[in-house]
C-alpha cells in the first residue's frame, strides 16, 4: 500500500547530508489519518500558551517558519520547578513565546532537556540556558554533531554536502544552488552550550518524583533520546514517532555508505514493546495512541519506497536520476537537498540488503543496479 508523500519544511542546511531534521514525508493512505491510531485531545495550545495533558505534562507548540509550521514542545512539572523538553527554533516569535511562558511560571526551570540536534529542539538550548541558569541534558552524540554541524567541520559541512550529491548524479545547477545556500544551520540555532549533562541508552531521569527512562533512536539523528515514563503510560517520542509524517533520514558526507534507514527501522520497532494505550507525545502532529499501528505503517512505508527503487534499478541509475521515482514532482532547492539525503539513505540501505549493487561509472558518478 504505498502511502502519499508530501514535502515539508525546511531551510536548515546540513550537511554532508540535508540538516537531518528537516524534509520530511507525509505518510497517509489517504485523505484521512488512520482510524486505528486514537488522537485524544481535540484542541491544541496557542503560541505561547501551554495545556496541561496529564498529571504534570504540560504541551507548548512553537511556531516553525517553514511549510511544517510547528513543533511540540514540553514542561515536566519537576518538584520546586519545570523541566523543558525541546527548545523550538532560534528565531524572534518563539523567543516571544518563551518569554511569555516562563513569565507565567510560578517556579524556576530546572533542566532543558533536548532530545536531538537538529535546530527546532536545539536551536534556544543555550539561550534558555542563560536566561533560566538550568543546565542542559542531552547524549553526546547529538552535542558533538550539533557543535560539527554549527561549525561545518569537514563532513557535515555544505562543501562536503554538495560534493557528495555530485558524485550522486544530482545536476550542476541544483549543486550550485544548494552551495549558494551557505551554512543555514546557524540561522536556527544562533548559539551552543558548551557543556552539558550527558545521558546514555536506559539512563533514567527522575523528574517530578517520576522515573522516565532514555531511549536512544537512530537514523534520522546520531543519538536521538526519547523519554518513557512506565508509570504516566508516556512517551516523549520526539521526531522518531511522529502521527502523520515520516521523518527525514540521510546520509552524512563524513559516513558515505552508512544505513541509517536501517537504523531508523530498527529503532522504531523497538517502540512496539510499549503498551498500545501509552501516549506518544510526538515533535510534531497530536498528540496519539496506538504505537504498534504506526510503527507498521511506517515500516511499510519505506519498504514501499525500496520497492519503488528496485523496480527503476533494472539499469544503472544514480540517486540524481532516481530522484523523480520517489518525488514524482518539481522540488525548489531545499527540498532537493532532503530528496537526495533520502534517496542515498534508502539506496544504500538496499544495498545493505544485497538487493542493488552500486559503483562510480568512469565519470565519477555512483550508480545503482539491481543484483542478479
Amino acid at each position: 500500500m504505498a502511502e502519499e508523500t508530501k514535502f515539508s519544511k525546511s531551510d536548515f542546511a546540513g550537511a554532508g547530508n540535508a540538516s537531518p531534521k528537516t524534509h520530511v514525508t507525509e505518510t497517509r493512505k489517504n485523505t484521512h489519518m488512520s482510524p486505528q491510531l486514537e488522537y485524544p485531545f481535540d484542541t491544541q495550545p496557542g503560541t505561547g500558551e501551554t495545556s496541561c495533558i496529564a498529571p504534570g505534562v504540560h504541551w507548548i507548540r512553537m511556531p516553525l517558519p517553514f511549510a511544517l509550521d510547528h513543533i511540540n514542545l514540553w514542561l515536566l512539572e519537576d518538584g520546586d520547578g519545570f523541566a523543558i523538553v525541546d527548545c523550538g527554533y532560534g528565531i524572534e516569535s518563539t523567543q516571544e513565546a518563551w518569554e511569555a511562558i516562563l513569565g507565567k511560571l510560578d517556579k524556576p526551570v530546572t533542566q532543558i532537556i533536548v532530545t536531538h540536534c537538529h535546530p527546532d529542539h536545539l536551536g534556544l538550548a543555550q539561550w534558555l540556558a542563560e536566561k533560566t541558569g538550568a543546565p542542559v541534558t542531552m547524549t553526546l552524540g547529538e552535542f558533538l554533531a550539533g557543535h560539527a554541524l554549527w561549525n561545518q567541520l569537514p563532513g557535515y559541512d555544505v562543501p562536503s554536502m554538495v560534493a557528495q550529491f555530485r558524485r550522486h548524479g544530482l545536476d550542476e545547477a541544483r549543486c550550485e544552488a544548494l552551495g549558494s545556500r551557505g551554512n543555514a544551520y546557524k540561522r536556527g540555532v544562533p548559539s551552543l552550550p558548551a557543556s552539558y549533562r550527558r545521558v546514555i541508552a536506559g539512563d533514567v531521569l527522575n523528574i517530578g518524583g517520576q522515573d522516565w527512562q532514555v531511549i536512544i533512536g537512530h537514523g534520522h539523528a546520531p543519538e536521538h533520546m526519547a523519554l518513557h515514563c512506565e508509570a504516566a503510560g508516556i512517551l516523549i517520542s520526539g521526531d522518531m514517532l511522529l502521527p502523520r509524517i515520516s521523518t527525514n533520514v540521510s546520509v552524512f558526507a563524513a559516513t558515505p555508505d552508512d544505513d541509517p534507514l536501517g537504523r531508523f527501522l530498527d529503532s522504531i520497532r523497538g517502540f512496539k514493546q510499549l503498551p498500545a494505550a501509552t501516549l506518544v507525545l510526538p515533535s510534531h502532529g497530536k498528540p496519539f495512541r496506538n504505537i504498534g499501528f504506526r510503527v507498521d505503517q511506517l515500516v511499510e512505508h519505506h519498504d514501499d519506497r525500496c520497492a519503488e527503487l528496485l523496480a527503476a534499478c533494472t539499469v544503472p541509475r544514480s540517486s540524481g536520476e532516481l530522484l523523480s521515482t520517489l518525488f514524482p514532482r518539481e522540488l525548489d532547492t531545499h527540498q532537493v537537498m532532503f530528496a537526495m539525503g533520502e534517496a542515498i539513505a534508502h539506496l544504500n540501505h538496499l544495498v545493505r540488503k544485497r538487493e542493488v549493487r552500486g559503483a562510480a561509472g568512469d565519470d565519477g558518478i555512483i550508480r545503482f543496479i539491481k543484483s542478479n
